[in-house]
């Protein structure tokens, strides 16, 4: 009908308009006011009318039986309203379906959203559950316990935090046992030095012989001395030993340079061996060399071994410690000038030795090198005593068979006594 006014407000030419919009139903017949044309037949307020003229946009209405629509078209200088009546069973008509497609929309909205808060709270519990079984096993000692970041954000961060505060812990408490086992390296050279001076006292024997009374205090004076050194000395070796533990179980596999080591225990071991007035040498410590074994426990090794030259070798007794790398192998040789090991697989089997000690020094630098997959060897040193090879694997190279008398065993004999047709460099 707006059409059609816009073409033409002819009365016969608006009858025709009407007539085809009514169709078969002459309830649906449009009426159109404000051109002179029969508007009898309108059902609209004539308030509502003027309104929708006035302000020249649809208007809806209720009326008796329906609504009308109120369409204003403008004239020139008039304004006509197409006047629509629908009955309230054409409104009516296919409601059924629209409220059943509508609550089948409903319903598959609440489903999908059932479903995703569903997928959404398993993650969340799942997530929360895994951090809280991690957080009890590091209450219970557990360090090495980490978990997957998952599930909401939150959830997720949470998870990134546990695990760098989880990392932070082991690395605290590989320092406290670096620390620890720093200390107790430390405290074997001032001891040795006491349980040094405690032997060059006089006899403590007070089952022999007639003595004064302060003669008898002063002897058993010097025991208690010497027992308590035995006593310290036993719980330093067993506190190295218990710190080398811990730090073996909660840290991965670690890495030090030889040289360092090497050069750092001989500034104590040097101290001790200028009161022993003991001629000492460092070889081949200048350049860095790696090896595969922390560097407490390879201190631990070395403060053994050089330990067990101060303990069994008389004061004034030469010694020296060479470092090499060749062959896929880093090697490490303690020489002394001392009376040397009458049966060295005995020396080398835990808990035996041939002068009456436990066989600790020893058996520490044999785990040492098993640990870097080496190994460790006894045999007459260039000086006229011991000499103890450590073999660690280099981890730079890959290892080989090679004879231990070919890297450092007697390589200074090599160096100042070459054969023909073989040369040996000389320790760095």
């Amino acid at each position: 009908m707006t059409g059609a006014l816009a073409v033409s407000t002819d009365t016969a030419t608006i009858e025709r308009a009407v007539a085809a919009a009514a169709g078969d139903d002459p309830a649906l017949r449009p009426v159109v006011h404000g051109i002179g044309a029969d508007e009898s037949a309108g059902r609209a307020d004539p308030r509502v009318l003027a309104d929708a003229a006035a302000q020249r946009r649809s208007v809806v209405t209720e009326v008796d039986g329906g609504v009308l629509r109120l369409d204003p078209v403008v004239l020139g200088d008039r304004v006509a309203v197409v006047e629509v009546f629908v009955p309230d069973e054409v409104l009516d008509s296919g409601g059924g379906g629209r409220w059943l497609l509508l609550l089948a929309i409903g319903l598959a909205l609440v489903g999908a959203a059932v479903a995703v808060v569903d997928r959404v709270a398993a993650r969340a519990v799942d997530a929360t559950g895994d951090l809280v079984k991690a957080a009890l096993a590091v209450g219970d000692g557990e360090l090495g316990v980490r978990v997957e970041p998952t599930g909401p954000r939150e959830l997720a961060e949470a998870g990134h935090a546990f695990n760098r505060m989880t990392e932070r812990l082991v690395a605290l408490r590989a320092d406290e046992h670096e620390l620890v086992a720093d200390l107790s390296h430390r405290l074997r050279t001032p001891l040795t030095a006491l349980r040094l001076d405690a032997e060059a006292l006089e006899s403590d024997d007070t089952s022999i012989g007639t003595f004064s009374e302060a003669e008898l205090d002063r002897r058993r004076g010097i025991r208690r001395i010497r027992q308590a050194i035995v006593t310290l000395e036993g719980e330093i070796d067993q506190l190295i030993k218990t710190t080398r533990k811990a730090v073996a179980q909660e840290t991965a596999p670690a890495s030090c340079d030889v040289s360092e080591v090497v050069r750092d225990r001989m500034v104590f071991w040097s101290a001790l061996a200028g009161d022993q007035n003991r001629p000492h040498r460092v070889l081949g410590a200048q350049l860095r060399i790696p090896a595969p074994v922390p560097r407490a426990e390879l201190a631990a090794a070395l403060d053994a071994v050089i330990g067990n030259v101060f303990r069994y070798t008389p004061q004034g007794t030469a010694f020296e410690v060479a470092v090499s790398r060749r062959d896929g192998w880093v090697a490490i040789r303690i020489d002394d000038a001392g009376p040397g090991i009458a049966d060295p697989d005995r020396a080398l089997r835990r808990g035996e030795s041939d002068r009456g000690s436990t066989g600790l020094g020893l058996d520490i630098a044999k785990r040492v090198a098993l640990q870097a997959n080496g190994s460790v060897s006894i045999d007459r040193a260039r000086l006229g005593g011991a000499s103890v090879v450590m073999l660690l694997a280099d981890p730079d190279a890959a290892p080989r068979p090679v004879n231990r008398f070919g890297l450092v065993g007697r390589m200074a004999r090599e160096v100042r006594e070459p054969r023909p047709g073989r040369r040996w460099p000389r320790p760095r």
